[in-house]
């Protein structure tokens, strides 16, 4: 019994053993597989396959992309915009550059100075005289209009003074001529001193009007007129002074009344 029972425990402890064995047995499969896998697919193969999941995504969140470009309102030219991870930058020199400013490297800081230039600044509107001024067009309308005039009543005294025939037809000419350049004179208006100079033109035009309506009537009438008569007419006297007035408002750039005018 004593050697049944010995048997019968040596029959009894052997699974474990077993066991033991048959864990040995898997845990050196495994290994081998393992290292059958590992001959077959190298870790450094393994690994590269991997980097090449992770990295190109990594990569084109960090590659800059060049696709807008900033530009400052009064300024010529732009810069290129990078954009990186959603956020946009632009290289702080590029900007100075483009703005005409300075850049200064201060420890830990970087200071960007604007400059201030002729493209800063609001340039007055010289297109727009002042209110108290003429403008250009009048003013240069204005002078044809009384050198036109003028020429009216030179050719009106010569004729009365050489004793020649003064005809309606000769005398509208110089009408025509001073009719048209108080029209374009009206059209250049712009400023109030251009609104009270034209009316005081327009007096000085119909005076004219009136002195060589005068002398053709007389002429039609066969009126006799005396070579010195437009000396002591006070018409053409106010003529004259009107048109000094004028004159000097024109060299003055600035409406003045002028008495002789109305």
């Amino acid at each position: 019994m004593g050697a049944v029972s010995d048997a019968t425990k040596g029959v009894a402890q052997s699974p474990p053993f077993v066991r033991a064995t048959n864990v040995q047995l898997d845990t050196d499969l495994w290994t081998e597989m393992e290292s059958n896998l590992m001959r077959k697919t190298p870790f450094r193969q393994t690994l590269s396959a991997i980097a090449c999941l992770f990295i190109p995504s990594l990569v084109l969140s960090q590659v800059p992309r060049q696709s807008e470009t900033l530009s400052v309102s009064g300024q010529p030219g732009r810069i290129p915009v990078i954009q990186i991870n959603g956020k946009s930058y632009v290289e702080i020199t590029a900007l100075a550059r483009l703005t005409s400013s300075s850049v200064t490297f201060r420890d830990k800081q970087i200071i960007l100075t604007f400059l201030l230039s002729a493209s800063n600044v609001t340039a007055p509107e010289t297109d727009q005289p002042a209110p108290s001024a003429f403008s250009k067009e009048f003013l240069r309308a204005g002078i044809e209009e009384m050198t036109a005039i003028r020429e009216w009543r030179v050719a009106i005294v010569n004729a009365v003074q050489s004793n020649f025939p003064v005809t309606d037809d000769w005398v509208a000419g110089y009408r025509r001529s001073a009719d048209s350049k108080r029209a374009l004179t009206s059209a250049a208006i712009v400023t109030d001193s251009d609104r009270s100079a034209f009316a005081l033109l327009s007096n000085e035009f119909s005076k004219m009007r009136a002195l060589s309506d005068k002398y053709l009537a007389l002429r039609k009438s066969l009126t006799y007129i005396a070579p010195d008569s437009l000396s002591n007419d006070p018409l053409d006297q106010q003529i004259l002074n009107c048109a000094v007035g004028l004159s000097s408002l024109a060299a003055s750039g600035k409406f003045e009344d002028v008495p002789a005018c109305h």
